[in-house]
């Protein structure tokens, strides 16, 4: 199975370049749907948050309150990365549990994790290739304002308490640019995969 990486910074079109890997045959995991995962309520992974940032940051449900730990640690450069040092070690087992266990059902396909912090965790090693999606930084800061609905200072806020884009692109095996848009980047996408379909799986 080869195991590939797709990284990129917030709102520059990660989740539609995923999408049309799976259209044309990946086995696809979204790290989003992992994190959400390993911190359900009752799981080793919300402990050690509540442990780190206490019991204010649970719902009545036990369930996390993002908004809340979200507004702690986007305020707060050292709590943003206390928070990723806990998760990701919890995330990246679990991805890795996953992976195994495709490798045993589809041993001849290509698999695609998705994770935005892929580079930052290192977690971006464990596989032989590497996708960086990537847009003209205008254009993310406008797609970012009008995906959440936040004024300019808050998406500017959260671009820049990210990896900058030109860095990210500089450990990439394959870059995406979704500048111009959807047909674009689906254009480019395809021949990423027909790139990758071609590879010794032995990798």
């Amino acid at each position: 199975m080869l195991k590939v990486g797709l990284t990129g910074s917030i709102a520059v079109g990660k989740s539609f370049v995923l999408g049309v890997l799976r259209e044309l045959g990946a086995r696809t995991l979204d790290a989003d749907v992992v994190a959400r995962e390993v911190v359900e309520p009752g799981t080793a992974g919300v402990t050690a948050v509540v442990d780190e940032f206490g019991a204010e940051i649970l719902k009545p449900d036990g369930s996390l309150n993002r908004a809340a730990l979200g507004s702690i640690v986007f305020a707060d450069e050292a709590k943003r990365q206390k928070l990723n040092s806990i998760l990701h070690p919890f995330i990246i087992a679990r991805q890795d549990e996953i992976l195994r266990q495709w490798e045993k059902e589809t041993p001849e396909t290509i698999a695609v994790v998705d994770a935005a912090l892929m580079i930052e965790s290192g977690g971006y090693k464990r596989f032989a290739k590497l996708i960086v999606v990537h847009c003209q930084p205008q254009i993310q800061l406008e797609r970012l304002m009008m995906r959440d609905n936040i004024p300019r200072e808050e998406a500017e806020r959260r671009i820049n308490a990210q990896m900058p884009q030109e860095e990210k692109k500089k450990h990439a095996d394959y870059l995406i640019d979704t500048s111009e848009g959807f047909e674009s980047a689906r254009q480019q996408t395809t021949a990423v995969w027909r790139e990758l379909s071609g590879t010794d799986f032995s990798l």
